[in-house]
């Protein structure tokens, strides 16, 4: 049998560990911002390529999304298993 210290210690572990695991977020957010940002600098110095450049930034506003969501699925493997 389990004593109630071992229950709230590994209760309390797991709340802290699912809250630091969802700080790959903000990195995905961060990410996204600069991915745009980066498309309007690169749009208003090269007009003429702005399907490509809108392509490229399609492709790595998915990858940094991809990064958020592992983090987010992270966090709830820690917090319910």
């Amino acid at each position: 049998m389990k004593s109630i210290f071992f229950l709230t210690f590994t209760t309390s572990a797991k709340f802290l560990g699912a809250g630091l695991a969802t700080i790959g977020v903000v990195g995905a957010g961060a990410g996204i911002g600069i991915v745009f940002a980066g498309l309007l600098i690169g749009v208003s110095r090269n007009p003429s390529q702005e399907n490509r450049l809108f392509q490229l930034s399609l492709l790595g506003f998915a990858l940094c999304e991809a990064m958020g969501l592992l983090a987010i699925m992270m966090a709830f493997l820690i917090l319910y298993s």
